[in-house]
């Protein structure tokens, strides 16, 4: 996504507010470690629901320690501590019934115990086998580690091969890490079958919106809703749906890594050239620089001003976004200019982000080495967000690891600035390698921290205190 605002004048007038700007809400503390801060917080049978703003979303109370009501959240909250927002609820079809030792044989002490899976192995019960290693791949995906969690549902599926509940997680998973139109025959394998499971119909659905076949999601969301309401499955309905009514009349062309959809009467067929020469031309400089290429073709849909809001429910600020899809409002462009040059350059650098990092990447990384590469200077903004990191006003960046949609214009303002900032750093001092290291390392299975200690050696107090340094000695006084 990229930011409207263009100039950091108010920055000063945010840190001022900074401190002023935490507010009370509950705290819903999840068995995997993470924390979700909540404006209100309610149970409702087997689920949490919990409200953030003007949203609602929900998670199985079997995921939830506990709930700790009157807590200060920080000022900014990640604005998805869990994954519910993001994917569907998933319940294994056995319960694990018979099996109510089974998970402390395969998760000990917080990590997959592989001894555990060999024995459990040996046994030579297919079921069994099946469950144990869809338990350590569950365990794998919730905590971000695609490519380990990736590895043991394979295995799962080689005793299980049509267990609806596996192939769920494994077809989202593929999905996750970039690889959406393989995930396809194995969500399709899912419903055929279970063909009343609620989940595989949203499962399929998530995976045929990521391939781009709009259509075919409505319908497998709206089936999944016959089977079961569910407030999420909603969610992905009411934006394909948006998609749909505002796309049904565009035309598309394609190129060799591109496919254009657009309203005839919107864009001029030079305008269109343009577009598709321009992206080429940066797809293959973002090859050389990356040495990675999507997989798929990378949709391209142009919009009005009013439709892109419509569509994407994106934030004011927002000039662009990358949902897996480049998304541009060009309402009043004519031709390719050096501004929307730089504006492709810099989504379609999210499309390889995404797809070094598995999709994993952290907010801040990722529109970090997006504005780098466009490319963008921190030169006009410098001795300002110097000054910031100077009083401790900055934003710390593992709250930046989350969207920022929730931002107010300045508050984006200046996470895109710190983002831009960290890159610049790692870049000039370590170099742009190290940069491509630490996304390889989050690809792997990595987590960012660990994956930023493994490169150059920084935590993320030790991050914005060099960030800082760095700052002051080229841009303060």
């Amino acid at each position: 996504m990229r930011i409207r605002v263009t100039s950091l004048t108010a920055i000063l007038l945010f840190a001022c507010s900074f401190g002023e700007r935490r507010a009370f809400a509950d705290t819903i503390h999840l068995k995997n470690g993470r924390k979700i801060w909540a404006d209100h917080v309610r149970e409702n049978g087997t689920h949490v629901e919990y409200d953030l703003g003007d949203d609602s979303y929900k998670i199985p109370k079997s995921s939830v320690e506990s709930i700790e009501a009157g807590g200060m959240a920080p000022a900014y909250a990640p604005p998805s501590g869990s994954t519910a927002k993001d994917l569907p609820v998933f319940v294994p079809e056995d319960g694990l019934a018979g099996h109510e030792d089974l998970l402390t044989r395969v998760i000990r002490d917080g990590k997959v115990d592989t001894d555990g899976l060999t024995a459990l192995e040996k046994e030579g019960k297919p079921a069994l086998s099946a469950t144990a290693y869809f338990l350590a791949g569950k365990h794998e995906f919730e905590h971000g580690n695609l490519p380990q969690a990736k590895r043991f549902f394979e295995t799962a599926l080689g005793f299980q091969r049509d267990n609806s509940t596996i192939l769920n997680y494994y077809a989202m998973t593929l999905a996750r890490s970039g690889n959406a139109a393989a995930a396809l025959s194995y969500a399709g394998q899912s419903v055929r079958a279970k063909p009343d499971s609620p989940d595989a119909y949203t499962v399929l659905g998530y995976v045929e919106f990521a391939n781009d076949r709009t259509k075919d999601a409505i319908r497998s969301w709206k089936r999944s809703l016959e089977l079961r309401p569910d407030s999420v499955v909603e969610q992905y309905l009411a934006k394909a749906q948006r998609e749909d009514k505002a796309e049904g009349d565009f035309s598309q062309r394609e190129s060799s890594h591109f496919t254009l959809r657009y309203e005839g009467k919107q864009t001029s067929e030079q305008l269109r050239r343009e577009l598709i020469a321009t992206l080429e031309s940066e797809y293959d400089e973002l090859v050389r620089v990356l040495g990675v290429a999507p997989r798929a073709s990378i949709p391209v849909i142009l919009y009005t001003e009013q439709a892109f809001f419509d569509v994407t429910h994106a934030p004011s600020w927002s000039g662009a976004v990358n949902d897996g899809k480049l998304r541009l409002p060009i309402s009043g462009v004519t031709s390719m200019t050096s501004d929307l040059a730089r504006v492709l350059k810099h989504e379609l650098a999210h499309s390889f982000v995404s797809q070094v990092s598995g999709g994993r990447c952290p907010t801040w990384l990722n529109e970090g080495v997006a504005q780098a590469i466009e490319p963008k200077s921190l030169s006009s903004d410098g001795r300002r967000l110097a000054e910031l990191f100077r009083s401790q006003h900055a934003i710390p960046y593992n709250v930046l690891e989350g969207s920022f949609t929730r931002f107010s214009s300045v508050e984006a303002y200046v996470a895109y600035a710190e983002s831009l900032a960290a890159v610049e750093y790692i870049s000039e001092t370590y170099g742009m390698s190290d940069v491509e290291r630490i996304l390889e390392r989050i690809g792997q299975g990595g987590a960012p921290e660990s994956a930023l200690r493994a490169t150059i050696h920084s935590d993320y107090g030790q991050l914005e205190s060099e960030v800082g340094n760095y700052l002051a000695s080229k841009y303060g006084k």
